[in-house]
């Protein structure tokens, strides 16, 4: 499956499928919760949460693509993310983009 930001695959002729999408909603522990509250008071990167919305966006990701594959598609263009803090300590990561099939 080809994945691309762009509204084109170079050298390509698409047909448009349908819009698809993909999104996780994850957290993390109280344990790590707190280590993160702690790192807020002298600055850096909350690694654990860094790692938490890597890991969303990877499942969001491929949930897309199964959306897409389900479609008989050959690529997904114009891809887009967004994110947005469900509760304390929760985020969804949402991506979706058009589901294309080469003519």
């Amino acid at each position: 499956m080809i994945l691309v930001n762009t509204d084109f695959v170079s050298g390509k002729e698409i047909e448009t499928l349908s819009v698809v999408k993909g999104s996780m909603i994850q957290s993390k522990n109280i344990g790590k919760d707190i280590m993160a509250g702690f790192k807020t008071i002298v600055g850096g990167e909350l690694k654990g949460y860094s790692e938490m919305i890597d890991e969303a966006r990877s499942i969001a990701t491929k949930r897309m693509v199964e959306e897409a594959e389900a479609l008989g598609a050959d690529a997904v263009i114009n891809i887009r993310y967004a994110s947005s803090m469900v509760m304390q300590g929760a985020a969804e990561m949402l991506v979706y983009g058009t589901a294309v099939k080469f003519v």
